[in-house]
């Protein structure tokens, strides 16, 4: 029997006709109701944040041989009161110890410790956990031990903000030159409606924001403008094979054209996330849940909300006979 004779298996169809933009009422409806409740989770919840910006302890130690992360986690967390991240770096020798600032009278209350200020309960958590890990690992060497100030993390926080609204702003320009100005103002605000909830997604969660997740939103950001760009030049190329279709009728035909390929591209991409939150232990956790959200919410607003704000804009229909 010739195998080709055999029709392959699609599980998702090629072609679609779902009326996208007569969902927009609704999807704008809930659009507002995540972004308002992100602000008020934001401001009434907070985030919690993580060392880097919160101040506390950094120590790099290095072993004889191959570290063991979770015997270092373990000592570490019962040594000091407070919250501990370990995780390796550089060699497989080498690990990087950072301990969350303690309120000095949690110190105070340990034996040995009495009427401590706040530099000297961080120069006692160094102490503690010097003793601890020399008791337990006796080979262990300590090549740094600083205590990360409230000033520097607050350098931090300013820089993280920095990053991301330069990044949007970038983000504007970059599809007014290459589309129109009412792609631009329908694609910067899908994107703050990603970087809005994703941050109300970790109030409510309250895992730890550090670092490393704002560089997961920026990641996000990045994703979801791939996933906006291509919808939006299939509509371009729509509109100028389309003249006569009414607006609406092209947004639908464009996304249900590129909706193959954004489900597979996000469900190909989650499947690796999922793995990374359920593998990488408790230093990929927050990172991998911010992927996770933040992909889930792009692939999202690229189809309900990128596309139709576009009605909202005024998108003009002879901006798709401009040539790149």
């Amino acid at each position: 029997m010739n195998l080709s004779s055999f029709a392959l298996v699609r599980f998702l169809p090629v072609e679609t006709d779902f009326g996208f933009i007569r969902m927009r009422v609704g999807a704008f409806i809930l659009s507002l109701f995540m972004v308002l409740g992100s602000v008020t989770a934001f401001f009434t919840m907070g985030l919690n944040l993580g060392i880097d910006f919160r101040g506390g302890t950094a120590i790099e130690i290095s072993t004889q041989g191959p570290a063991d992360i979770a015997l270092i986690r373990e000592v570490v967390t019962a040594a000091v009161p407070g919250d501990v991240q370990v995780q390796g770096f550089g060699t497989e020798e080498d690990v990087l110890i950072r301990v969350g600032e303690i309120d000095p009278e949690v110190i105070n209350a340990l034996e040995g410790f009495d009427a401590l200020d706040a530099a000297q309960a961080q120069q006692a958590v160094q102490q503690l956990v010097r003793a601890a890990l020399v008791e337990a690992i006796p080979d262990v060497s300590f090549e740094r031990m600083e205590v990360i100030s409230p000033q520097v993390s607050d350098e931090l926080r300013v820089a993280g903000a920095t990053a991301v609204l330069v990044s949007l702003f970038l983000m504007l320009v970059y599809i007014w030159l290459r589309f129109e100005w009412q792609y631009s103002v329908g694609a910067v605000l899908a994107l703050a409606h990603d970087v809005i909830i994703t941050i109300g997604f970790f109030s409510v969660t309250q895992l730890q924001f550090n670092l490393p997740t704002i560089a997961a939103i920026l990641t996000i950001v990045g994703y979801s403008m791939n996933d906006t760009v291509v919808i939006y030049d299939r509509i371009r190329e729509m509109f100028r094979k389309y003249k006569s279709l009414p607006t609406a009728e092209v947004l639908d035909l464009a996304i249900n054209a590129t909706l193959s390929r954004t489900i597979l591209t996000s469900g190909t991409t989650l499947v690796a996330l999922i793995a990374m939150a359920v593998m990488g232990g408790p230093a990929l956790e927050g990172f991998a849940m911010a992927l996770i959200w933040g992909v889930a919410i792009g692939t999202y607003s690229s189809i309900f909300v990128a596309a139709p704000l576009l009605t909202v804009t005024g998108v003009r229909r002879d901006a798709g006979d401009r040539e790149d």
